[in-house]
């Protein structure tokens, strides 16, 4: 796995370009920060896509039933595995991690394979 930070300038088209590669994987959204600690706002829940707005200066992270919201992120870093998108590290204005695990679902082989 590789992980690297993207550059704001990236943000828009990387998400743009990913959209179709995300389609079907399972998201969890854990909050990390001094004011809030550990939270888990979401776990294994299917994901609708990922988008960033520059005009408003947010990042959207859709997901069936729903939507978590950064506003003002700083920074940006991906985790990238065999899979392609495994993994997401937001941080806000805030200072607060947004971590992002994105997983493929399970394909399972036709009876008699």
């Amino acid at each position: 796995m590789t992980s690297r930070i993207l550059d704001r300038s990236e943000w828009h088209i990387f998400f743009d370009r990913m959209a179709k590669s995300l389609r079907g994987k399972k998201a969890q959204v854990e909050i990390t920060g001094l004011q809030l600690g550990d939270q888990i706002q979401a776990k294994s829940v299917p994901l609708l896509g990922i988008t960033f707005d520059p005009k408003g200066d947010l990042l959207e992270i859709a997901m069936e039933g729903l939507d978590h919201l950064i506003h003002k992120p700083a920074s940006i870093a991906i985790l990238e595995g065999a899979d392609g998108l495994s993994g997401l590290e937001i941080v806000d204005s805030d200072q607060q991690r947004q971590i992002v695990t994105l997983k493929s679902p399970l394909r399972l082989s036709p009876p008699g394979n």
